[in-house]
């Protein structure tokens, strides 16, 4: 659980810059009053409401993207699901004596490709498991080949080789999945933003005689709160957020192969 507790030191991070920032921005604020008592500079409304918007679009953008990702990681399980079912019934079709030897690597394929991701979040044990699960794709592959040159094989070359490479592939198209992140500079405006607009609210709350803790409070609890939400989202299986229903889909298909 190392990087859940990494995120929520970033966001209890975020937090107490943000609870700064906005004490730093009314101390500002008091000060300019005190010496301009006719208000605040002119166009720092216009300023703080582009500040605003913009931190409320890149929050929108970034958590709608998230939560695409994690639910096209999702379909992916269920798609890779499919593929195996299909290519392991299509087995049926191969010469008997060929079917038992490719049985037993399928087991272990998908006992490897669910081993890769019950690993997590240990990284470096689950790129061990990939590299095994890779290995035996190359070892099915060359079993069906060789099975289908042999007498009474090369009827069913078409019916068994495309749902084979279709579930290579959906295989590989999980693994990159897992590393597609929005680009560094969306995480860091993800942090200077909020700090930017804190400054600026905090700048605001001059005009009041006393600090409404309850307002600043709530503003920097909200906002860290989001960019938690939007780590866990991003980062799946490393923290909160997991696949453990939606993995139940290989597991039932793993205890079909008999």
């Amino acid at each position: 659980m190392r990087e859940t507790f990494l995120a929520g030191l970033s966001a209890l991070g975020l937090l107490a810059s943000m609870l700064l920032f906005l004490e730093i921005g009314r101390r500002l604020g008091t000060r300019w009053l005190a010496r301009h008592p006719e208000g605040g500079p002119a166009g720092f409304g216009v300023l703080e409401s582009a500040v605003f918007g913009l931190m409320g679009l890149v929050v929108a953008f970034t958590f709608s993207g998230a939560s695409s990702r994690l639910d096209t990681r999702r379909q992916l399980i269920v798609q890779e699901a499919n593929a195996i079912a299909t290519a392991w019934r299509r087995i049926d079709m191969l010469p008997e004596a060929a079917q038992p030897a490719l049985r037993e690597s399928f087991r272990r394929y998908v006992d490897e490709r669910l081993a890769v991701y019950r690993k997590f979040p240990n990284i470096e044990a689950a790129v061990v498991e990939l590299r095994r699960a890779t290995a035996l794709q190359g070892d099915i592959w060359a079993q069906a080949v060789a099975a289908l040159r042999t007498e009474g094989g090369q009827h069913v070359i078409m019916l068994l080789l495309p749902p084979l490479n279709e579930m290579f592939n959906i295989a590989t198209t999980r693994t990159m999945a897992t590393r597609m992140h929005p680009p560094t500079i969306i995480f860091i405006m993800l942090a200077i933003l909020p700090l930017t607009g804190s400054l600026l609210a905090g700048y605001s709350t001059a005009t009041g005689k006393r600090r409404s803790w309850t307002h600043m409070l709530g503003f920097a609890v909200i906002m860290a709160g989001t960019v938690f939400v939007i780590l866990e989202l991003e980062f799946p299986r490393l923290g909160f957020v997991g696949f453990d229903a939606i993995d139940h889909a290989l597991v039932e298909v793993r205890d079909s192969l008999k």
